[in-house]
C-alpha cells in the first residue's frame, strides 16, 4: 500500500506541476478577456482590472483576483459552481442539478439555508477553460494593475489608465 501511496503522490505531483505550466494560444486569452468583459460581466463585480474594485455598486463585491494565488483547477471549479453563501454565482447552468458542485444539489443548499446567485449568463465548458485561463494569464497574482497591463486591457489610451504608472 506505501509504495501505492508513493506512485500516486508521484503522478498528481507530476500533474500538478505539468497542470499550472499550462500556457494558452493568445486567440484564446482575447476569447477569455470578451467572456470576462461582456458574457460573464466578471468586471460588474471584480472590477474591470480584477482587483475588486467595480464600477457598479449594484452588483456584489467581488474578491480582488490580482492577490490570489489559484490553479487552473480551482479557478475553473469556482467559475463553473461559483461561491455558494457568497456573490459568486455559479456559471456551469447544471451546476447544482446533479451533485457535480461540491457535491451538492439545490435542495441540499436550500434546506441548509445557502442562497445562490444568478449568472448574467450561464457558459459552456469550454468557456469557462477560456475565462479561467484569461485569468490566470492577466490577472491572478499579478499585484496592482501597472498602465501597460491597462493599456493592453483597453486596447487604448483608456481613462481608467490615465491615472496609471
Amino acid at each position: 500500500m506505501k509504495n501505492y501511496t508513493s506512485k500516486l503522490l508521484t503522478l498528481f505531483a507530476f500533474l500538478a506541476f505539468n497542470w499550472n505550466a499550462f500556457s494558452a494560444e493568445p486567440s484564446d486569452i482575447s476569447e477569455g478577456r470578451r467572456l470576462f468583459m461582456q458574457k460573464g460581466n466578471c468586471q460588474g463585480c471584480h472590477g474591470w482590472a480584477g482587483d475588486g474594485r467595480k464600477m457598479d455598486n449594484q452588483m456584489p463585491d467581488g474578491a480582488n483576483l490580482r492577490a490570489m494565488n489559484l490553479d487552473r483547477a480551482t479557478l475553473i471549479i469556482f467559475v463553473k459552481c461559483g461561491v455558494p453563501g457568497s456573490g459568486m454565482p455559479a456559471f456551469d447552468r447544471f451546476a447544482y442539478s446533479d451533485g457535480r458542485c461540491y457535491g451538492k444539489k439545490s435542495s441540499d443548499l436550500r434546506s441548509e439555508g445557502i442562497h445562490l446567485v444568478d449568472p448574467p449568463a450561464t457558459l459552456q465548458p469550454r468557456e469557462i477553460e477560456l475565462l479561467a485561463d484569461f485569468v490566470l494569464e492577466k490577472i491572478i497574482n499579478k499585484g496592482p494593475i501597472t498602465k501597460s497591463q491597462c493599456l493592453a486591457y483597453w486596447d487604448s489610451d483608456a481613462q481608467p489608465c490615465q491615472d496609471l504608472k
